[in-house]
């Protein structure tokens, strides 16, 4: 790595820090361990990756980016350990008279893939049961305004369910 990039990279983790440990814990559910782990290997992706940064976004946009797919990829292979999750999704999403079979786990997830990364994000942490001011205080928005957004997303996901 050049100098230039090793100062960038320490520059990017003086500023993004607590940030990045804030969405870990977050999505960590306030486990301070995991949380410390899960910033840990977001700063090992961005090391790897600083030479390679386009410019296409600001640096805390791109840090966001990579935390929150950190994250999503650590949940994701959580899930695949605790396969109960799924059960809580269509019971969340689905009418109460529909059983929640896998068809419609799967149905519901690539729903959730053709939602806008946003929503995808918003929807998965309620998923992983966040509260509304947690989802607030990780995306940096108003409680009232994820709850808004929840409830479109809600809606939107059981229209393209309905479609399907």
């Amino acid at each position: 790595m050049s100098k230039k990039n090793q100062q960038l990279f320490e520059s990017i983790y003086q500023q993004c820090f607590p940030m990045v440990l804030q969405m870990c814990l977050g999505f960590m559910k306030g486990d301070k361990d995991l949380a410390n782990d899960l910033s840990q290997e977001v700063f090992i992706n961005i090391w790897n990756a600083v030479g390679s940064f386009k410019g296409q976004s600001t640096y805390k946009t791109w840090v966001y980016r990579i935390t929150v797919n950190t994250c999503l990829q650590y949940i994701r292979k959580e899930k695949k350990k605790n396969k109960l999750p799924l059960e809580k999704v269509a019971y969340i999403l689905v009418d109460e008279s529909q059983s929640p079979d896998t068809d419609q786990n799967q149905s519901l997830y690539r729903a959730i893939g053709t939602l806008e990364e946003l929503d995808r994000l918003i929807i998965m942490m309620v998923l992983e049961g966040q509260d509304y001011d947690n989802i607030s205080n990780v995306l940096g928005i108003k409680t009232t305004n994820v709850r808004v957004k929840i409830h479109r997303i809600k809606k939107r996901l059981k229209k393209i369910l309905d479609h399907e």
